[in-house]
């Protein structure tokens, strides 16, 4: 495979789940020719996390989340100015 080929989420997915269960870099390399620079930015995006008995979530969606939450704290920053404003006049 070359370098510069471009995967799809499932294959990335795949070969996650394949590091996660115990192949190593360069077996994945070896195999599918990804290179480690590619498989740890993967890892980074896909590899999943329990958070309760039904719900898995990726890095790449805490990401979106911590996105959100910081456009949500911004917002509300904005919105408690004027009525700071009007309890000190």
């Amino acid at each position: 495979m070359s370098s510069n080929k471009t995967h799809s989420t499932e294959f990335k997915k795949t070969i996650v789940n394949l590091y996660h269960s115990g192949k190593s870099c360069s077996q994945i390399h070896l195999e599918y020719g990804v290179l480690t620079s590619a498989l740890s930015k993967w890892v980074k995006l896909y590899s999943e996390v329990k958070i309760d008995d039904d719900t898995v979530i990726t890095a790449q969606q805490i990401k979106g989340l911590q996105k959100r939450n910081a456009q949500l704290e911004e917002e509300n920053l904005i919105l408690k100015k004027p009525l700071q404003h009007s309890l000190h006049t």
